[in-house]
């Protein structure tokens, strides 16, 4: 009998459920100064709230096809900085190191 050695995922999907959802408060949070003042256009915490989500997807998706969700993951990363530059760098460091773990760990 020859045993086949699966890789456990529980790594990528708690770091991108943490990016996840740092990047849907901070994109909540860019859409709330915006309400309150000249900080940012409601586009970009909108932008940063839409790819928390495809992280959370990715997070899902994770257990069933790595490498689909590694690139999710490092889509979702670049939109999350294209949305807020500053206040979502946590956010991106989490979903990058999640989409880089998702695709070259074997």
């Amino acid at each position: 009998m020859k045993r086949t050695r699966t890789v456990s995922r529980n790594f990528e999907r708690i770091f991108g459920i943490i990016g996840s959802i740092i990047g849907m408060f901070s994109g909540s949070f860019l859409i709330i100064l915006e309400n309150l003042g000249n900080a940012h256009t409601p586009l970009f915490g909108l932008l940063a709230i839409l790819a928390s989500i495809l992280g959370l997807v990715s997070s899902v998706y994770v257990k069933k096809n790595s490498e689909i969700a590694g690139i999710g993951f490092i889509i979702a990363t670049m939109f999350v900085i294209l949305g807020s530059e500053y206040i979502n760098i946590l956010s991106a460091i989490f979903l990058l190191a999640a989409g880089i773990s998702a695709l070259f760990r074997k």
